[in-house]
């Protein structure tokens, strides 16, 4: 083995201070392009977050006075444009870049490929409020999908524990990051509800990055959700983190130990609150028992015997059965009175005696009736006769009969009154009384 006093040593720190020196030296101040994720503002002002790409990660900060003037807006998913310089925070022995300046590209390749799972998914309908499944008010065993050794399944078990002691728990211990594990959340959920032992499932993990949150975006756990006959509530990250399979979900809660409250009550409240309702009733029943008490027995004071009231009944029958009596008895004596008036009015008034007395006045205006109109016919057949023999002297018919006749033209028919109005050879016809006489004009 060499001499200690001969090798190159370095302690910690004068090693970091030597990789600090070098990076920055070597990076003054470069253009990087990447992904934002992780992305946090504390009370500072200052911006921490990541940046990604398919291959890699680095840590980035930026100070809230250059924060203040960009001109774009930095989120997570957000793919940007970046000057800064590398430099190294010696107390972790990390490297990050501080970056002075930054541009957006726009929305990122793991921002994208969120977006559009959770676009096509919401068109399937996956993510419809007609699909959830309600939470039961008090499950007897509640299934627990996450990382057995994490500290999700840890704070889950001191809320249950802490709220109904008695609420059975069915670990399903899963990978909750990296290569298979959206395969095994699924085969957690297919065996949950192939066994049918718990009521409700929670699906958690702690918080972590954007890759590390990968599984829970997974198209085959938000269908395992969506296929899921038992109601599932997810826990996933902090409360700022969203997953495809929050959405999916029956329920979503911002953390694990949040998920936990959603699934079961307070067993001391619930305890109260039934002792509470019990103290409520028997003073409730006491009180309708005194009511009713009351009541009957006020109504018993009022209630006579049955044999004295047939009685009484008896009695207000006989007396209406007298009463109708002596009723229909006046009404028939008015009846047959009415009918005798009327058969006197009736022999006073005999039609037969009307119509004798009144045919003599009959025959006399049918004999005046008859005068006048034979007068009157007589007096229009006189004018008829005079309007006819007028007529017959104006008729052509009468004027033709005296040796007169009508030429007209062939065939228009044009009634001829000047020898000027046809030339020679035409055709023409002669009306007389009886007939007509067909000529040529020479």
């Amino acid at each position: 083995m060499n001499n200690a006093s001969t090798r190159d040593i370095y302690t910690v720190g004068k090693l970091t201070a030597k990789v600090k020196s070098l990076l920055e030296d070597k990076f003054p101040m470069i253009w990087v392009s990447g992904e934002i994720a992780d992305f946090r503002i504390p009370g500072s002002g200052h911006a921490y977050f990541h940046l990604c790409d398919k291959s890699a990660r680095i840590a980035a900060v930026m100070f809230r006075g250059q924060l203040r003037h960009l001109a774009c807006k930095l989120a997570n998913g957000e793919s940007i444009v970046a000057l800064g310089r590398i430099s190294v925070y010696e107390p972790r022995g990390t490297y990050q870049l501080i970056l002075e300046y930054a541009e957006s590209l726009g929305a990122g390749a793991l921002q994208m490929s969120f977006e559009a799972l959770k676009r096509k998914l919401f068109q399937e309908g996956l993510f419809d409020d007609a699909h959830k499944l309600s939470i039961p008010f008090l499950p007897h065993t509640l299934g627990v999908i996450s990382s057995p050794t994490g500290a999700a399944v840890r704070d889950i078990i001191n809320v249950i524990r802490r709220r109904f002691p008695n609420t059975a728990i069915q670990l399903y211990p899963v990978k909750v990051q990296g290569q298979g594990a959206a395969e095994q959340i699924v085969n957690a959920i297919e065996l949950a509800n192939r066994l049918q032992h718990a009521n409700v499932i929670i699906l958690a993990r702690g918080g972590g990055s954007v890759e590390d949150l990968a599984p829970f975006n997974s198209e085959i756990v938000a269908r395992a959700i969506h296929a899921s006959q038992i109601p599932i509530v997810t826990g996933i990250g902090h409360e700022i983190d969203f997953t495809i399979a929050d959405f999916a979900a029956d329920r979503r809660a911002p953390t694990p130990s949040a998920a936990a409250e959603l699934s079961v009550p307070v067993k001391f409240e619930l305890k109260m609150r039934c002792e509470d309702l019990n103290i409520r009733c028997i003073r409730n029943i006491k009180s309708l028992t005194a009511i009713h008490r009351e009541n009957l027995f006020r109504l018993s004071r009022g209630v006579t015997h049955p044999m004295k009231r047939i009685q009484e009944s008896r009695l207000r029958v006989d007396d209406m059965t007298e009463r109708m009596s002596l009723a229909a008895q006046r009404i028939l004596r008015q009846r047959h009175d009415g009918l005798i008036k009327t058969n006197t009015a009736l022999l006073h008034n005999n039609p037969v005696d009307y119509v004798e007395k009144h045919n003599s006045k009959v025959n006399i205006l049918l004999l005046k009736l008859f005068e006048i109109l034979n007068n009157i016919v007589t007096t229009h057949r006189t004018r008829a006769t005079a309007c006819h023999a007028s007529l017959m002297a104006l008729s052509p018919q009468a004027v033709m009969a005296r040796g007169y006749s009508i030429t007209r033209t062939v065939p228009d028919a044009k009634v001829l009154t000047d020898a000027g109005q046809v030339d020679a050879g035409q055709a023409i016809e002669i009306l007389l009384t009886k007939g007509k006489i067909d000529a040529t004009v020479k």
